[in-house]
This record gives structure tokens, sequence and C-alpha cells, in this order.
């Protein structure tokens, strides 16, 4: 019970869960693997990871290298605008990025195919962030880049003034013709 919508980058989709609320609340699936498949999204999740943030926090440009993550990301309280950069070589829209509010309201995700760097700025008074991975994550594979990049040209909502970790404001620019996987062909035509 979800609609997927696909974005102007291929591979990224928002997802919309159908909600059942009444005066008690509300429940809603989250993730169920039949429906996604349905969608042509055949991927398996591996880890669940979860932060929490206050308003205004930039977490990102990040990805792995040799072990890509997919990642389906939603707000589970709070509001984020999340991001994603193709960094697949040879894709059409390779650099290029796109946007999306993850609101706990609305209750949507985001799913990122493996090849993208991914981050997202907290928009409410604070956010609890939530994101499904196809891959493990492995600390000495990580990869990032500028947050601000002027080639990748992102529209933070709060660029004048992000609080970001110290890490993230030491990634690299954006290289044109750098190579950012080395598995790409595997996942070309997803």
């Amino acid at each position: 019970m979800f609609e997927f919508k696909e974005c102007p980058i291929k591979g990224l989709y928002e997802v919309q869960p159908k909600v059942f609320g009444d005066s008690r609340g509300y429940f809603f699936e989250v993730y169920s693997q039949k429906d996604f498949e349905a969608a042509g999204l055949t991927m398996t999740f591996v880890q669940d990871n979860q932060s929490s943030s206050s308003k205004g926090v930039l977490r990102g440009l990040h990805f792995q290298k040799q072990h890509p993550q997919g990642k389906l990301v939603r707000a589970v309280s709070g509001k984020v605008f999340d991001v994603a950069v193709d960094l697949r070589s040879g894709s059409p829209t390779f650099g290029k990025w796109h946007g999306v509010i993850l609101d706990s309201e609305k209750q949507n995700q985001f799913y990122i195919p493996q090849g993208f760097a991914h981050g997202f700025q907290v928009l409410s008074d604070s956010a609890v962030f939530a994101y499904k991975c196809t891959d493990f994550y492995h600390p000495e594979d990580e990869g990032g880049l500028l947050w601000n990049d002027a080639t990748i040209g992102i529209e933070w909502p709060g660029k004048d003034s992000p609080v970001l970790s110290e890490k993230d404001t030491k990634h690299p620019a954006f290289d044109p013709n750098g190579q950012y996987f080395d598995m790409y062909a595997a996942w070309l035509g997803n």
C-alpha cells in the first residue's frame, strides 16, 4: 500500500505509504518487500540507522566507495530537507542533485539507490531521522563531498547558518571528472 513517484533523476523515488488514522492515532507499513518488488525495487536491506538532530543541523554529503549503500530514508519526527547527488559515472544526470522534504506528518519516504551521495538538513526544531541500508556501514570506506559545492549547487533552505560536524566541513569539492565508485556498471540500469 504505497505510492511510488519516480523523481527527475532515474532511480530516485519518493514513496508515500498509505496511512490509516482515526481518533486513536495512526498506523502504516514503513516497508513491505512485496510492494517494493512489485514497483521494481528489488533491493535487500541489511541495516537500520537512526539519528536525532536539532534545527539547522546538516549531515552530509556522504557515501561509501567500495560498499555503496542504497537507502530508504524518512523523518520519524519533525521535518528535513533530504538530498541525493548522482555520482554514477556515465549517468546522464551525473553531478545533479534532487531534494525532497520529508515530513513526519506526511510520513513520506525517499529511496536513494547505490551510486548517490546523501545528506539532509533539519527544518523543524528537532528531527528523528531513520534509514534502511542495503549494505553495512564501513567506516574505513567513507567518502564525502562538500555540502555547499558550487558545481553541484544544492539549494539548501538554511544555507546561511547550517550546523555541521567538523568532518563535514572538510569534504572535498565535487570533481566532474572523478570516478566515485568502482562498481557502477553493475547498477547502470537501476
